[in-house]
């Protein structure tokens, strides 16, 4: 396999976010407009190289590696915490943008963190993009007791991470997720996603700790009251054939309730994406940036 040649070359800085020392990927000239961008679960921001390649217009994108993830230092306890996104997310854009208000986007994981910001901190977005962040489904209270025990039992028994011995291996774990993923960017992907160790194994940038249950439910409603306060425009997109909906239920109890969570949004633009699945900007990261573009290109 031969990696696709980056037409944007990124670069990288180092930056100690609430005593992290988190990486941060940018694209562009630092005078230009800025665009942050947050990768999704068990990504990283390079994810991003094929949509900022397909991008028209000059941009600096500022794409960091959340914690535990890609070239970012891990946690040093033994679980992640939902808000300790938040406020580093609030760290990174008081460096690299302060007093700003700024394009946002997220994807998946990524997308649910923006899209809560941009609700809590209402003043400092000025147009927000969330990429399959649905959330998760909603969650009872008599699952806590269930949850809290088998968090308390994967503490005790860390999961693990295979490695493998290849590159190529690599790439073709990548196809695997994303039957669309070219050779050519499985292989570009594949070089960012993991780094060899000292046994000659490549092993997967991410803390094997992301894959513990959280202890905490998903909350619905408090999600979307702080959806509601979002004052920002905001483009929201789907991928037809995403399988991000399948923790929903049937199609369409999973519509009826993606609908409900958009509809608290103030001010919100949908679009779907054809050809595509939940990793849209690996897809069709052209059509994505298009629609990217002219939302951003909107009056005021």
């Amino acid at each position: 396999m031969h990696p696709t040649i980056a037409k944007h070359a990124s670069r990288s800085e180092f930056l100690t976010v609430r005593g992290l020392r988190y990486h941060i990927r940018h694209w562009g000239d630092p005078q230009a407009p800025k665009i942050f961008m947050f990768h999704g679960w068990m990504d990283m921001s390079a994810s991003f190289q094929f949509m900022v390649d397909a991008l028209q217009r000059e941009w600096h994108v500022i794409a960091p590696d959340w914690r535990g993830f890609g070239l970012s230092e891990r946690s040093p306890a033994d679980a992640y915490w939902f808000p300790d996104y938040l406020a580093d997310l609030e760290a990174i854009i008081d460096h690299h943008a302060p007093g700003e208000a700024i394009n946002l986007l997220g994807h998946s994981m990524g997308g649910n963190v923006v899209t809560l910001y941009a609700g809590l901190r209402p003043e400092r977005i000025a147009r927000l993009i969330n990429l399959e962040g649905l959330g998760l489904p909603t969650a009872k209270p008599e699952q806590a007791p269930g949850r809290f025990v088998q968090w308390l039992d994967e503490i005790k028994n860390p999961p693990l991470l295979r490695g493998y011995a290849t590159l190529e291996e690599v790439a073709t774990r990548l196809q695997k997720n994303n039957a669309r993923l070219s050779d050519e960017r499985a292989a570009f992907l594949a070089q960012h996603w993991a780094q060899q160790d000292g046994s000659g194994l490549w092993q997967i940038l991410g803390d094997p700790a992301h894959k513990q249950v959280s202890p905490i439910l998903y909350r619905v409603d408090e999600m979307m009251a702080c959806w509601r306060r979002i004052t920002a425009p905001v483009l929201w997109i789907e991928a037809t054939d995403s399988d991000i909906g399948r923790f929903f239920g049937p199609a369409s109890l999973k519509r009826e309730e993606i609908d409900r969570r958009i509809a608290c949004i103030p001010r919100t633009q949908v679009e779907m994406i054809d050809q595509a699945g939940h990793m849209l900007h690996h897809d069709q990261p052209e059509r994505l940036a298009q629609l990217i573009e002219t939302f951003l290109a909107q009056p005021a």
